[in-house]
C-alpha cells in the first residue's frame, strides 16, 4: 500500500465504508454536544453535516418536536446519512445537498447554528457565515468548532527537518504557510465578528492522535485521506518519493526514541450569537 496514493472520496460505496472521519470530528462534536441548547422547538441548521454525526445526535437529542436541517455538497456522504434517517426512523431532518454559501433557505429561520469543523474545508468561509447571518434569527446562537494552528505540530517539526536534509529550504515556505493557514482562537473569533455574530465563549482543549510509528501515521487511511494531499503540495513532483521515504524514516526514528509516536490537536469551540440591529 502506497500512502502516496489518491483516495477517491466521491466513489459511490466510499460513504458506506468510512468511519475514520465520524472519528475524528468526535473529540470535536462533544465539545458542541457539551453546550447546544437541546429543546424541542428547536430549528437546528448543520452546515458541513457530512455522514451526518452531529445531525443525528440532535434530531435524536432535541426529540421530534425540533428540526435539524443537515448542509453539504458532498453527495457520498449525504446518501450515507439519509440511509441513516431510514434506518433510524428520524423523521425531523432535512437534508440540503449544496453548497453552504447559497443556503436555500428563508431569512431568519433559524434558532440555532453548528458547524462542526465545517469552517476547515469551506472555500469562501467568509461567504458561508454571511449566508449563516442572513438565515439566523435575532439572538439566534452560532456553534462552532476547529483545530487550531499547532496542530500535529510534532509531524511538522520533523518535516521541516526533512526538507532540511534535502537541502531544500526553498520549500520551507510552502511547509509555513501550510501550517499558519489554520485559524488560531483570535483569527476565529474575529471572522464571526465581521459577519455580524458576537462571540460569547470560546472554550479551548487538545487531544492526541498516537501511533506505533511514523510508517502507521503515513499508511493510515484518515491521514492519508485529510492530510497527506496536503503534505504532498508543498514538495514537487518529482521529489515526492524520496520526500516520504525520508519523511518517514525520521519519524520511525523519533517513535523509536519516543515509544510511539504522538501528534497533538489543539481545537476550539466558539460559541456566539447573531448581534441585533446589524445588517449585511
Amino acid at each position: 500500500m502506497n500512502c502516496l496514493s489518491e483516495i477517491d472520496l466521491d466513489a459511490p460505496d466510499f460513504g458506506d465504508l468510512y468511519d475514520e472521519l465520524p472519528l475524528w470530528s468526535a473529540p470535536f462534536g462533544l465539545l458542541l454536544l457539551d453546550r447546544i441548547p437541546v429543546r424541542p422547538d428547536l430549528t437546528i441548521l448543520d452546515i458541513g453535516a457530512g455522514t451526518g454525526f452531529l445531525t443525528l445526535e440532535l434530531a435524536q437529542r432535541c426529540g421530534p418536536g425540533s428540526k435539524v436541517i443537515a448542509v453539504d455538497p458532498w453527495n457520498a456522504g449525504m446518501n450515507r446519512l439519509r440511509r441513516k434517517l431510514g434506518h433510524l426512523g428520524l423523521t425531523n431532518v432535512v437534508l440540503l445537498e449544496q453548497d453552504a454559501e447559497a443556503l436555500d433557505l428563508p431569512d431568519a429561520s433559524i434558532d440555532v447554528i453548528v458547524s462542526n469543523l465545517g469552517i476547515n474545508n469551506f472555500n469562501n468561509a467568509d461567504a458561508v457565515l454571511r449566508a449563516c447571518f442572513r438565515v439566523a434569527k435575532p439572538n439566534a446562537m452560532f456553534f462552532l468548532t476547529t483545530n487550531l494552528v499547532g496542530h500535529m505540530a510534532e509531524f511538522y517539526e520533523v518535516y521541516r527537518a526533512t526538507l532540511l536534509e534535502l537541502g531544500r529550504s526553498d520549500w520551507l515556505a510552502a511547509l509555513d504557510a501550510h501550517i499558519s493557514h489554520r485559524g488560531t482562537v483570535d483569527s476565529v473569533g474575529g471572522m464571526l465578528e465581521a459577519a455580524g455574530f458576537n462571540v460569547l465563549h470560546i472554550a479551548t482543549d487538545t487531544f492526541r492522535m498516537r501511533f506505533a510509528d511514523g510508517s502507521s501515521l503515513l499508511h493510515h487511511y484518515f491521514i492519508r485521506l485529510g492530510f497527506v494531499p496536503a503534505w504532498k503540495s508543498i514538495v514537487m513532483a518529482d521529489s515526492l518519493q524520496k520526500t516520504f521515504e525520508i519523511l518517514e524514516a525520521k519519524l520511525n526514528a523519533v517513535a523509536a526514541t519516543r515509544g510511539e509516536l504522538a501528534l497533538t490537536i489543539p481545537i476550539a469551540c466558539v460559541e456566539a450569537c447573531k448581534k441585533t440591529g446589524v445588517t449585511r
